[in-house]
C-alpha cells in the first residue's frame, strides 16, 4: 500500500504539466479503487517524484517477497546442525541426517559447515618415552604380584571378553572388553592423539595436552615400602621438562591438562610417611586441570570422568542395540549387591548391605567378591545387574567405584549412601536431577535399621520405568567408544571431558577470572 501523505506544496514553485507516465500510474491506482490527492500525483519536484517511485517498486518487491512459499525463504532453512546437536539421548537415537532426509531439504551450498572446532584446537605434547611409552614397554613390572601387560593391551581396553556368549547379543559381543578400572590414560591419549580438533601448531592451541601416565608410574610404588622420594620421581621430572617449554612458562600451565588413572587421593599426599605421591600438591602443577576417575569435590583443577567399563561400542548402531536390549530386558530381581565385605573395619557397611541382601526372601540378588569371584574375566556382575531392577552403591575404598558405571550401562538404577559417590564426582556425564535416575539412601538410615526393600517397594512400576529409561538414555556419556575418532552422532564420555575442558580453559582466560597461584 502507497503511503497516503500528501507532501507540502511550495507557493513559490511553478506547476509543471504531468506526463505521460504520471497519468498511466494515476489510471491504474484509480482502477484499484484507490483514491489520492491530486496533488500527490502531480508534484512539483522531479526528485520527489522519483523517490516516491523507488519506494513504491521497494514495497512492491516486498509485498512479492512476502507471497513467496515458505520453502523458498532462505531464513526457512534448517542451520547447520553442530556435532553436539547430532546427539540424541531419546530412546529412538535418530540421527540427525535422517530428519533432514525425510524432511526433503537440501541445504544451500552457500550454507558454511559447521566449525567443529569452534571451542578450540588442543596440542598434544611429545614427552620423552620414559613419561608414557616406557612404562607400557615395562608393564610387566607395574604391579609387584602381577602383569600388567593384557590389561593395558588393545590400546588400553584390555583382552577381548569371552564367555560373555548368551549373556550379551551376539553381534555386540565383539565390543566388549576386559578393561582395567585404571586404564584410563592410555585411552585419552590413544584418542587424543586421533581427535579432529588436535593441531600440531602450538601457536593456534587453546588447550596444551600433557600424556603423562600419571596413574601408572606411582602405581608401582605404592607398596612393599617404597619411599616417598619414589613416589614423587615422575611427577617432579616431568614438572622440570614442562618448566623449559615456552607455551607452559607463557601461561604457567593455565591452558594445559592430563589425565590421570587414579583416584585423586594417590597424588595428595602431604605428609612423607602417607600414601601415595604428593603431586598434586607441587606448586608448578597446581593450575592444571586433571581427568580423574575420583575427583576432591572442593578443587576446581579435578575433574571426574567416568571408570572405564567393559563396553567400547564400535558404531551408533551398537549403542543403540545395546540400549534396546537393556531397555526390553525382564529383570527378575528388586536389587542387587555385588562387593566384598571390610571384615578389618569396624560396623562394615557394605558386610550390613550383603545381609540385608541375602534376607530380602528373593527379593535382592548378591555377589559376594570376597577373592576373584568379580575379577576381570567373569561376567557374573554384568549378568547380575542385567537381571536387577536397582544395584546398591555403597562407597569403595574410595568414595566412587567403577561399579557404578557397570551397573547403569546394564541399565539398572543406582541406589547411593553418599553424596560423594557420583553427585559431587561427574556432574559433566550425569543428568542434573539426581532423582530423575537414582535412589539416595542416607547410610545413617540403613545403620538405624530401615530396610532396603520397603524402600525401593514403594516405587511404582510407573517410577521405576522413567528413572531406568534416563539411565538407559545416558549411556552414550559412560562409555568409552572403540574407533579412534569416535562414534559418529553420538558423544560418549572422552568427547563430553574433552568438550568440557575446552570450556572452562576458554571461560579462564575472561578478565578476573584466574586463580593466584
Amino acid at each position: 500500500m502507497l503511503p497516503s501523505y500528501s507532501p507540502t506544496k511550495s507557493p513559490s514553485s511553478p506547476t509543471k504539466a504531468s506526463s505521460p507516465e504520471l497519468n498511466s500510474i494515476e489510471r491504474k491506482n484509480s482502477s484499484s479503487s484507490f483514491r489520492l490527492q491530486s496533488s500527490f500525483f502531480f508534484p512539483n519536484n522531479n526528485r520527489l517524484w522519483l523517490l516516491l517511485l523507488i519506494i513504491s517498486l521497494q514495497i512492491i518487491i516486498l509485498v512479492m517477497a512476502r507471497a513467496l512459499p515458505f520453502s523458498h525463504r532462505r531464513t526457512h532453512f534448517p542451520s547447520p546442525l553442530s556435532y553436539s546437536n547430532q546427539l540424541l539421548r531419546n530412546s529412538s537415537n535418530i540421527s540427525s541426517t535422517h530428519h533432514l532426509k525425510s524432511a526433503d531439504i537440501s541445504i544451500s551450498s552457500a550454507v558454511s559447515p559447521p566449525d567443529l572446532c569452534s571451542s578450540g584446537r588442543i596440542f598434544v605434547y611429545t614427552l620423552p618415552a620414559f613419561f608414557n611409552r616406557e612404562l607400557l614397554d615395562n608393564c610387566a613390572d607395574l604391579d609387584p604380584w602381577h602383569s600388567r601387560c593384557e590389561a593395558l593391551s588393545n590400546d588400553g581396553f584390555g583382552r577381548k571378553a569371552v564367555g560373555l556368549s548368551g549373556v550379551v547379543p551376539e553381534g555386540l559381543v565383539p565390543a566388549w572388553y576386559w578393561t582395567d578400572q585404571f586404564a584410563m590414560e592410555v585411552i585419552y591419549h590413544n584418542r587424543i592423539l586421533n581427535h579432529e580438533c588436535r593441531t600440531t601448531e602450538p601457536d593456534l592451541a587453546t588447550a596444551f595436552y600433557i600424556p603423562f601416565y600419571a596413574g601408572l608410574a606411582v602405581g608401582k610404588y605404592l607398596w612393599l615400602g617404597y619411599s616417598s622420594r619414589d613416589r614423587d620421581r615422575y611427577c617432579e621430572m616431568l614438572l622440570k621438562w614442562l618448566q623449559d617449554q615456552p607455551y607452559w612458562n607463557r601461561s604457567d600451565g593455565w591452558d594445559h591438562f592430563m589425565t590421570m588413572g587414579r583416584i585423586t587421593w594417590d597424588f595428595r599426599r602431604s605428609k612423607n610417611e602417607d600414601w601415595g605421591s604428593s603431586c598434586l600438591y607441587m606448586p608448578g602443577l597446581r593450575n592444571v586441570t586433571r581427568l580423574l576417575i575420583e575427583r576432591n569435590p572442593w578443587d576446581y583443577f579435578d575433574v571426574g570422568v567416568p571408570y572405564p567399563t567393559g563396553f567400547h561400542p564400535r558404531s551408533d548402531s551398537d549403542v543403540v542395540q545395546w540400549q534396546d536390549f537393556v531397555r526390553n530386558r525382564r529383570r527378575k530381581t528388586l536389587f542387587c549387591f555385588a562387593g566384598a565385605p571390610r571384615s578389618t573395619i569396624k560396623n562394615d557397611f557394605r558386610g550390613l548391605l550383603l545381609n540385608q541382601c541375602n534376607n530380602a526372601s528373593g527379593s535382592c540378588r548378591a555377589v559376594n567378591c570376597a577373592g576373584t569371584r568379580c575379577s576381570n574375566g567373569t561376567s557374573v556382575i554384568l549378568e547380575t545387574f542385567l537381571d536387577s531392577n536397582f544395584c546398591l552403591q555403597p562407597r569403595g575404598d574410595s568414595f566412587s567405584r567403577r561399579s557404578v558405571f557397570d551397573c547403569m550401562i546394564a541399565g539398572s538404577i543406582p541406589v547411593f549412601f553418599w553424596h560423594r559417590t557420583a553427585y559431587l564426582q561427574y556432574q559433566w556425564f550425569l543428568p542434573n536431577d539426581p532423582k530423575s535416575y537414582s535412589v539416595f539412601i542416607h547410610r545413617d538410615r540403613v545403620k538405624n535399621g530401615t530396610l532396603i526393600k520397603t524402600v525401593l517397594e514403594n516405587y511404582s512400576i510407573e517410577e521405576v520405568n522413567q528413572m531406568k529409561e534416563k539411565v538407559i538414555q545416558y549411556i552414550p556419556n559412560l562409555i568409552y567408544a572403540k574407533p579412534e575418532k569416535g562414534l559418529q552422532n553420538m558423544k560418549d564420555a572422552f568427547d563430553i571431558a574433552i568438550d568440557g575442558v575446552l570450556q572452562r580453559i576458554k571461560e579462564q582466560e575472561q578478565p578476573g577470572f584466574k586463580w593466584k597461584r
